[in-house]
């Protein structure tokens, strides 16, 4: 079964993946991709889209925003970005 997601949440999914591509040295943007990451799984939720929250939540599992350090999850992240 497909999943129909909204234009809205496809375009914050597109806008999320330019951001994460910027935040692996960037700790503020990284804490940004988080958050915007955080909101995109309930509005997926409440559109009913699962498979696509499932994503988003496996992306936030390795998402841990820590300052003064690299990203060390963040090719992994870019990978499941592009799944997405």
């Amino acid at each position: 079964m497909v999943q129909t997601i909204p234009q809205d949440i496809k375009e914050d999914l597109v806008r999320a993946s330019s951001l994460h591509q910027r935040a692996a040295s960037d700790y503020e943007k990284c804490q940004e991709f988080n958050k915007l990451m955080s909101v995109l799984l309930g509005r997926l939720e409440d559109a009913g889209c699962y498979k696509t929250a499932d994503k988003v939540m496996s992306i936030l599992i390795d998402c841990n925003p820590k300052q003064g350090a690299q990203c060390e999850k963040a090719t992994r992240i870019g990978e499941k970005m592009k799944k997405i």
